[in-house]
């Protein structure tokens, strides 16, 4: 990067001018230079723009004036916001985009996240908006996205508005101007996922996988945690992958919110990563609080992890059913599952909630009949959470990485 740091800022320069000239100011001040790219397309912008409007559009393949004519808020917004992540990448690829930070409502807010969303992880990007609460999954994704509360609106600089922009500002130049931090990026990455019934499992794995040379990324499978670990794997950063916690597929099948949707466990096999994969918690639906569970599961196994979650113990049929999506998902992948017979959870061992025989059963059955040759099962005794089911999986995905 330029010895003085450059920070990106896109907004609609029609509707948020004064917005964005202070905020400029404020990262002047800091010692921090700025880019400005329009993505306003219905009234004059209020300030000069680095990168017009007009540039923006070409960028998304669409035509400024015929977007203005068509008058429609929703298309534009859609073809600024492919633009400006064009725009946005190229900056970055020229070293010209040492951050990112933009201003905006829910329209200014989309269209801003699509933008910075191929940036690299680690770069600071930030936005200040009025949706920066409740489910702001839709804006953030897999990113390292920060989000900011407005408080108000973002319609004008006032005693209240000018305090958050000018911490947003504050924030960023700091974090532009921060040496990077020293890593030591010669240690091949290993991704794991865990859930809390899980993690004596993964903390076994990660240790025993530090001491054979490796540095371990581990994912909370909450769906987000998901997404994340195959997006990491299909953009090559991983040497191997130790899914140990498989549980969002239940979510996705049953209807929890913890759903990484039917992507989950597909990108190692496209991008050719060594993967050891296992049967983790898919005892369990997750759910909010007890009464948001939906009325058609009153009669279901119910388990108060906690205020905030309550789980939902899967069903022999519902089992099988996870057994053959693992198994087809994995197909043509050379995986190794390991199957813990000794129960699939923390709470699911015998004298536990959610210990049921019947339906761990049906899971490993539906395994066994549905996985193709490609595919190696190792049944184990333990159950997950065993020092040495831990230690089976590190081995197996180690010889897999070396070979």
């Amino acid at each position: 990067m330029p010895e003085q740091p450059t920070v990106v800022l896109v907004g609609t320069l029609d509707t948020k001018g004064s917005e964005y000239a202070f905020v400029r100011r404020r990262l002047a001040d800091a010692g921090v230079a700025t880019l400005v790219v329009d993505t306003g397309v219905l009234g004059e912008p209020a300030i000069e723009a680095d990168v017009s409007r007009a540039e923006v559009a070409v960028a998304g393949g669409a035509d400024l004036a015929s977007l203005v004519e068509a008058g429609d808020r929703g298309a534009a917004v859609a073809a600024m916001a492919e633009g400006a992540a064009v725009v946005v990448q190229r900056l970055y690829a020229e070293g010209r985009c040492a951050g990112a930070l933009a201003l905006g409502g829910t329209g200014g807010t989309s269209l801003a996240a699509r933008a910075f969303a191929d940036l690299p992880l680690g770069l600071p990007k930030v936005i200040v908006s009025t949706a920066a609460s409740g489910d702001t999954s839709a804006y953030v994704g897999e990113s390292d996205l920060i989000l900011i509360p407005s408080v108000t609106d973002v319609a004008g600089v006032n005693r209240i508005s000018a305090r958050i922009l000018a911490n947003a500002a504050a924030a960023v130049a700091g974090m532009v101007a921060a040496p990077a931090p020293q890593v030591d990026d010669a240690k091949p990455l290993i991704g794991a996922s865990m859930f809390g019934v899980t993690t004596p499992c993964v903390t076994e794995a990660r240790r025993l996988l530090e001491n054979l040379g490796y540095e371990v990324l581990v994912f909370h499978m909450t769906g987000t945690g998901g997404r994340t670990l195959e997006r990491l794997i299909a953009d090559g950063w991983l040497a191997g992958v130790l899914d140990v916690t498989t549980t969002e597929l239940a979510d996705e099948l049953v209807g929890g919110v913890f759903s990484a949707g039917p992507a989950r466990l597909t990108a190692a096999a496209a991008a050719g990563v060594p993967q050891v994969v296992s049967v983790g918690a898919l005892d369990m639906v997750n759910f909010g609080p007890k009464d948001t569970v939906p009325a058609r599961f009153a009669d279901r196994n119910l388990y108060v992890h906690n205020a905030s979650v309550t789980l939902m113990r899967t069903t022999a049929q519902e089992c099988a059913e996870l057994g053959r999506r693992v198994a087809t998902r994995l197909a043509g992948s050379g995986a190794t599952i390991f199957l813990p017979l000794g129960g699939v959870s923390a709470i699911a061992t015998p004298g536990g909630p959610f210990h049921d025989a019947a339906a761990d059963q049906a899971l490993f059955d539906a395994i066994r009949s549905t996985v193709d040759d490609t595919i190696e099962v190792v049944e184990r005794p333990e159950d997950v959470n065993d020092p040495a089911f831990a230690a089976a999986m590190v081995d197996r995905l180690h010889a897999q990485v070396r070979k």
